[in-house]
């Protein structure tokens, strides 16, 4: 496992890839997410090159196609997605990744089933073609679960479940507030296998607040409260050979208030080596 920076995550605003890198890799980040879209503008042979040059590795990449909304829109997305899962691959980025809501208000859950598993079935195909695989995340706090109507996935096994129905190549997204908010268990990952898990996020939750109480938006940097048991969670990832990036996605209002990018990276930077030496 290898601490990895999605910048728009932290609010880091750095958009030249060679001081991105330079200021990731000064912070103790050996990795950083990249988008195809990125990949293109700036030309494949450069962009590995930015990369090997510095020792740093190309993370993942958040999934483009728009699968959730009209089906036109997710087939013309469908069109794009061999030429950016070739792109990614292209440097050696070949995780991508997308969120599902845990519930709906306009499709029962059945049907939701079905139009997920429409939905992403080619998506993992194309991306197998380009040897990429997709990670999944489950979305877990009782709040927003109680605002939507007909329930579906929120927890990791569940979520594999549907992963597996999709495609060999579909795992986890693992992020530990989701597994936290979920009533998931350090046992519940140590049965996963390493291929199950695709990324991982870390984060941590506000303290004074039952499980049941937290607020998707509302966290904390990892390890900066203790709600979340983050060492155990690493540990456990970790024992099941989970080699891929461990990415910080605090949704801290607090850091876009520090005075500039640098100061967000030390401050989420230090947490990360924090929670990464007590998983140890």
């Amino acid at each position: 496992m290898y601490a990895a920076l999605s910048p728009g995550a932290i609010g880091v605003s750095i958009d030249d890839l060679g001081e991105l890198l330079e200021a990731a890799k000064r912070n103790g980040f050996l990795g950083v997410e990249i988008s195809p879209a990125k990949i293109v503008a700036s030309g494949e042979q450069f962009v590995r090159n930015s990369f090997e040059s510095r020792g740093m590795l190309p993370a993942g990449w958040g999934l483009p196609t728009d699968w959730r909304s009209t089906e036109d829109n997710w087939k013309k997305g469908l069109e794009a997605l061999p030429d950016q899962a070739s792109a990614a691959a292209s440097i050696g980025c070949t995780r991508t990744f997308t969120w599902i809501m845990p519930g709906s208000n306009d499709r029962e859950t059945a049907e939701n089933r079905r139009f997920h598993i429409e939905r992403f079935k080619p998506i993992a195909a194309i991306l197998a073609g380009n040897g990429c695989s997709l990670g999944l995340e489950f979305i877990g706090p009782k709040t927003l679960r109680d605002t939507l109507k007909h329930p579906f996935v929120y927890r990791m096994q569940d979520m594999l479940e549907l992963a597996r129905e999709i495609g060999p190549n579909v795992g986890l997204l693992l992020d530990c507030w989701h597994w936290y908010t979920s009533g998931g268990t350090v046992e519940d990952i140590s049965k996963l296998k390493a291929d199950d898990v695709v990324y991982a996020h870390v984060n941590d939750a506000p303290l004074g607040l039952h499980v049941d109480q937290q607020v998707d938006s509302r966290r904390e940097l990892p390890g900066q409260t203790g709600v979340i048991d983050i060492a155990g969670f690493l540990r456990a990832l970790r024992g099941i050979g989970y080699e891929g990036p461990v990415v910080p996605e605090p949704f801290k209002n607090e850091l876009n208030d520090l005075p500039s990018d640098e100061a967000r990276l030390q401050a989420v930077a230090s947490a990360m080596r924090k929670v990464l030496r007590e998983a140890e």
